[in-house]
């Protein structure tokens, strides 16, 4: 496997960022040794919420790319029961 030097950032709305600040635990780093990047659509469960990947935006720091992810609302977990 290839490893990439592509540094992939989560960007959350304003709400669910608040809520992760709150957890106070980080995104895991889902695509750490990886060299296939994340597409749209993609699911990402982080704390027992999902989140759907809506868009992604490429950039350059002119030292790495970057790969900014951006994500749905979160929605409870697609195995949870309600009522």
């Amino acid at each position: 496997m290839i490893e990439s030097n592509l540094q992939i950032d989560l960007v959350f709305t304003p709400e669910d960022q608040a809520w992760i600040r709150r957890s106070g635990q980080p995104a895991p780093a889902f695509w750490k040794g990886h060299s296939v990047p994340p597409v749209v659509g993609d699911v990402l469960r982080i704390h027992g919420r999902q989140f759907v990947i809506r868009a992604r935006v490429w950039d350059h720091d002119d030292v790495h790319p970057h790969l900014r992810l951006f994500l749905s609302d979160a929605q409870a977990q697609s195995d949870t029961t309600f009522g």
